[in-house]
């Protein structure tokens, strides 16, 4: 009885190992999810960084730079949708080996995990309908602002208005305003270009601040984040990410604006 006790003992810890599974580490001393993959979280739902098609396949520009850094890394991509606000912890988690999902580098998140060198520059901006009288930062006192949840802009309307609304993504976020909610939206100035582009009646009011975006990955695999960080630098070398981000914004965001 005891013996079959310890068979179904173990039998029951050998399956539970199995399915919480294990990180691989690989020759270049890098851990990873899935041996050969490098699996990567994005949002899909951040046009035109991330975007989900009706077979719940992304693309964007995110998918593009995750894709040649796999390529880089002479690796299988490995696509994860998941929700923005959840991102930064399934990576230090282990869920994944990779964000590539537009995450700002602020001091709260780089004490979850590590960031690559940015990989593009942005900035938050104000956008309202065009019969708003918003123009700065100041004016949104008091106003009803939507932002993306878990992004960095909610943080920036700290002591201006205490009236902030959370979407999970930035462009039903822009949808909500353009159809009448709220009084403005903050978020990253090329998004917000690109939903007016895309027939949205809004308009661009003040620029807040200039941003950094960068690739996370979890603290401890140092090898991994070297690996990403050369990657990155051979990509802009042979102009690779300037290419991607000219395919979709029609210009270079990927190159430092202080330099």
């Amino acid at each position: 009885m005891k013996k079959r006790v310890l068979l179904t003992t173990l039998f029951l810890l050998s399956t539970i190992l199995a399915a919480c599974g294990g990180k691989v580490t690989t020759g270049e001393g890098y851990e990873l999810v899935d041996e050969g993959k490098f699996t990567f979280a994005t949002s899909g739902e951040f046009k035109p960084f991330s975007m989900t098609d009706g077979s719940g396949t992304m693309t964007g520009f995110d998918i593009d730079v995750a894709e040649a850094i796999a390529e880089e890394l002479g690796l299988e991509p490995e696509q994860k949708k998941y929700t923005f606000a959840s991102i930064v912890e399934g990576v230090k988690s282990g869920r994944f080996d990779a964000a590539v999902a537009s995450h700002t580098i602020t001091e709260e998140r780089a004490v979850e995990v590590d960031f690559s060198t940015p990989y593009y520059y942005s900035g938050p901006q104000i956008f309202v309908r065009p019969d708003s009288d918003i123009e700065t930062l100041a004016d949104l006192e008091g106003m009803e602002v939507a932002v993306s949840r878990g992004s960095t802009y909610a943080s920036i309307m700290d002591g201006v208005s205490d009236n902030v609304i959370n979407y999970d993504s930035d462009v039903v976020a822009l949808e909500a305003l353009n159809n009448g909610r709220h009084d403005a939206v903050v978020t990253d100035f090329v998004t917000g270009r690109e939903a007016i582009g895309a027939g949205m009646t809004l308009e661009g009011r003040e620029l807040l601040e200039r941003s950094e975006q960068a690739v996370g990955i979890a603290k401890g695999n140092e090898a991994l984040l070297e690996a990403v960080n050369k990657a990155l630098e051979t990509l802009r070398e042979n102009g690779k990410l300037a290419e991607i981000s000219e395919h979709y914004f029609g210009e270079d965001i990927t190159t430092d604006p202080n330099e």
